[in-house]
């Protein structure tokens, strides 16, 4: 009897813990809407730029089932949000918000290119200096000139 009370209790534990599926839908189809629409701002941390949405990694699956157990829970979007953001910070979040510690995601691509820009402009600044201008020719070096340019009309 003891046994058959310890699986039942393994059994009713077991699918508490995995009541939902990272893909499976949510029964109520505005409450799918919303975790479709949470997938699609949250960012796969093991993929590149990839929503958890659009990624099949293991991480970003387990995470398309927190948001589906948060949303059946009644969190509304901000806690749901709110939620994975404090676990994983901000990177989490394809959108991140403007704050001090993330003017490096905003203003970095637009810095570098700036940088990038302005080397590439002094570089073609400095390969267009003008040359010095010749020294004029020696008396003797016009003379031979001159010699070169009639022996050649001879010939």
């Amino acid at each position: 009897m003891r046994l058959l009370a310890t699986l039942l209790l393994a059994v009713l534990t077991a699918s508490a813990a995995w009541a939902f599926s990272a893909d499976e839908p949510l029964p109520d189809p505005a409450q799918e809407k919303r975790a479709i629409e949470l997938s699609g701002e949250l960012r796969c941390l093991v993929c590149q730029n990839q929503s958890i949405l659009d990624s099949n990694a293991d991480l970003a699956r387990d995470l398309r089932r927190v948001v589906r157990e948060r949303i059946a829970e009644g969190d509304s979007d901000e806690q749901v949000i709110t939620y994975v953001v404090d676990r994983y910070g901000d990177w989490v979040l394809l959108d991140p918000p403007f704050k001090g510690y993330t003017l490096a995601l905003w203003f970095g691509p637009l810095i570098l290119l700036l940088i990038a820009g302005a080397g590439v402009f002094v570089y073609f600044r400095s390969s267009q200096k003008v040359a010095a201008p010749a020294a004029p020719l020696t008396a003797e070096e016009q003379a031979r000139i001159d010699r070169l340019v009639q022996d050649g009309e001879k010939g």
